[in-house]
């Protein structure tokens, strides 16, 4: 569909995804770097995922939290980068209205999952470090399943109305939208309607979900210290914070690339459009990435059953050949 006059609504049947605006030229590096990136990110969280599922060992709390994490990341990398990929190889920026929508509502759904599974596991700690003899009992299986049914449920009716408002929109400009998928502003921005209630819900759901979650995350690691600095061992004081620390680096690579586009997209005349292109790409693959490379690297339990894994495919590879 070419652009419509000004003053003529329209319903637009599809939109062209154009990619990265003034980075034509390096296209191929960019996506190299994007495939590289989600390969690892798919390889890293199955196999995350097959071990903690597999393995009777690691179905605790903390583990069973991680999984969770593992399959946001799936769906959140698997909902953008193959489009992503299909628009820089093959110029194949074409998706329908209805296929960007569900595109908008699963990444939207995914991101806002990974914040309230990261408040879920800094829960975890604070119970595991502040009140070791309850763990078993307030982390319950039944509460694990009922945490992971309420963080389906927050995210699903938080992102709902996003989807109904741009569904509502009447559109008169252009179909062409300088991203490589459907990102809620992004398309609403190409609407003649007043848009302010969107943007407005943006924010508020930046604040009050995405900001809340944060700052209650904040809240229990500041609980945890507290209580670690408190231990009388200083070896014990050191396995709590070892405990830890691969949840604060998931944490910062999750938030840090976050909030910067979210705001961004808020006050872009400020921030050169290529520049937040290349973010509003990067903060849908860096902590799907990272996230298996961490846990795998500084969880020791989860790094012992990753070298069997590989040991056990080293040892079937050489009887094959």
């Amino acid at each position: 569909m070419m652009p419509a006059d000004n003053h003529t609504f329209f319903a637009p049947m599809t939109y062209i995804l154009t990619g990265i605006p003034g980075t034509k030229e390096s296209h191929v590096w960019i996506s190299i770097l994007l495939c590289l990136m989600y390969v690892v990110a798919l390889f890293g969280n199955s196999l995350l995922l097959f071990i903690i599922l597999t393995e009777r060992s690691l179905h605790e709390p903390m583990y069973l939290f991680v999984s969770m994490l593992a399959a946001a990341d799936l769906l959140l990398s698997t909902m953008t980068v193959p489009k992503m990929l299909a628009v820089f190889w093959f110029r194949a920026g074409e998706i329908s209205f209805a296929a960007c929508l569900t595109q908008m509502f699963f990444i939207h759904v995914s991101f806002l999952a990974e914040s309230a599974i990261l408040l879920a596991m800094a829960f975890d700690r604070y119970v595991a470090i502040c009140d070791p003899l309850r763990y078993t009992i307030i982390l319950s299986n039944s509460v694990i399943r009922k945490i992971g049914l309420a963080v389906v449920t927050r995210s699903f009716c938080v992102i709902f109305p996003i989807i109904f408002l741009v569904k509502q929109l009447k559109f008169c400009r252009t179909n062409l939208t300088p991203h490589t998928y459907c990102e809620h502003l992004a398309i609403a921005w190409l609407s003649c309607d007043d848009i302010t209630v969107s943007v407005r819900y943006g924010i508020a759901m930046s604040i009050f979900v995405i900001g809340l979650d944060a700052v209650l995350i904040a809240v229990s690691y500041g609980l945890i210290l507290r209580a670690v600095f408190r231990l009388p061992s200083k070896d014990a004081r050191l396995k709590a914070l070892h405990t830890c620390s691969s949840q604060l680096c998931v944490i910062l690579m999750f938030y840090t690339p976050a909030f910067f586009p979210i705001f961004a997209h808020r006050f872009g005349h400020i921030i050169p459009g290529y520049i937040l292109s290349l973010l509003t790409n990067l903060y849908v693959l860096i902590p799907p990435m990272s996230n298996p490379i961490i846990y795998g690297v500084t969880t020791k339990e989860i790094l012992k059953l990753l070298i069997n894994v590989f040991h056990r495919w080293c040892r079937r590879s050489s009887l094959l050949s």
